[in-house]
């Protein structure tokens, strides 16, 4: 491990998803965590539309773990009036750190209008957000360039970075043109040199470490990091600082 790397995985999942044997045991999580050396991991549940039903789901599941566990909250627009209450209610009683979005379960793009309301909400708090990138329309990256300058005082962080190399590509010139656009680096990246990529072309403080466990396994989607031909310094970026600004946790 790097030395003096606090490592904070930025993107974990709560609820199982059997066709992909994703359990979300917190010792099966840990064990990974620890082998690995992971610090802490922000997860939360994606498959429930009333945000409610889930964020309570993960909010037990943080509770078992409260030192290394931080619950992001979820909400979706198929239910748009339990939108603003429920970011609210588990932002202030829940003690959620941030907001998860997952497209794909909408029919909406992320720069349509059903979303604008989270995005208001997030800037009026000065939040961050995780949203899924990737070649679905609905989850273009291009679509969060084009409403980041919109909503200043949020930050949003691309899920996955585009996943594929146009999406990348879409990925990266967001945060090139947007001081609050992140990139993250959960994927099954196949090419060498990816994490790279992401540093050399939108810098290392605007890249943030993430698995997607337990759908994948947080070892190999650490040691694309460590392995990088990266300085420490900016390792130590990834790995955990940026995280640490971004949810506040100095």
């Amino acid at each position: 491990m790097i030395a003096g790397a606090q490592v904070i995985d930025f993107h974990g999942h709560v609820g199982r998803w059997d066709r992909y044997g994703m359990l979300d045991e917190p010792a099966r999580m840990l064990h990974a965590m620890d082998a690995a050396g992971i610090d802490r991991a922000c997860v939360f549940n994606v498959f429930h539309p009333d945000g409610t039903t889930g964020n309570d789901l993960t909010a037990a599941f943080v509770a078992q773990h409260p030192e290394r566990f931080i619950g992001f909250a979820y909400v979706s627009p198929l239910m748009p009036e339990r939108m603003l209450p429920e970011l609210s209610r588990a932002m202030d009683s829940l003690g959620f750190a941030a907001i998860k979005l997952y497209s794909p379960y909408t029919p909406w793009p992320l720069n349509e209008p059903p979303w604008e309301p989270i995005y208001r909400f997030a800037n009026a708090r000065g939040l961050t957000i995780i949203v899924h990138t990737g070649s679905e329309p609905q989850s273009l990256p291009k679509s969060i360039g084009e409403i980041a300058p919109r909503y200043p005082r949020a930050n949003f962080v691309m899920g996955h970075s585009g996943n594929t190399p146009v999406e990348r590509g879409q990925a990266i010139a967001a945060a090139q043109a947007n001081p609050n656009v992140y990139l993250e680096t959960c994927s099954t990246f196949r090419t060498p040199g990816v994490i790279e990529q992401l540093v050399n072309e939108a810098g290392a403080d605007r890249v943030l470490y993430g698995s997607d466990q337990p759908l994948m396994d947080p070892r190999p989607q650490l040691g694309k990091i460590i392995t990088a031909q990266l300085s420490d310094a900016a390792k130590r970026q990834i790995l955990g600082d940026n995280a640490r600004r971004l949810l506040r946790l100095d």
